[in-house]
């Protein structure tokens, strides 16, 4: 159980630290490592539901940096977002 609280912390302090390619690829490993070990904990835990969840957040994306008093991010790239996911598709 430590293990698994330590690895989603962990997730955690590297999103909140992504400024470059490197920073989110080390992001993602992270993520994907956690899902690993920790699928049971995630709420949204299939694809559908965390594609889902990505597109309920990306909705209410304001409401987040609001509660937490968080400048809202400028000049995200949205377009990146879409790519990415969409190359994820096919890509290997």
């Amino acid at each position: 159980m430590i293990i698994e609280v330590v690895l989603n912390e962990s997730s955690r302090k590297i999103a909140k630290n992504v400024n470059s390619k490197e920073d989110f690829i080390r992001f993602m490993d992270a993520l994907m490592n956690d899902f690993k070990i920790n699928s049971n904990q995630w709420e949204n835990n299939t694809l559908t539901d965390y594609l889902a969840a990505v597109q309920n957040w990306t909705e209410d994306i304001e409401g987040y940096y609001i509660n937490n008093n968080i400048p809202m991010p400028e000049n995200i790239s949205w377009k990146t977002f879409a790519d990415i996911l969409m190359a994820a598709t096919m890509y290997e």
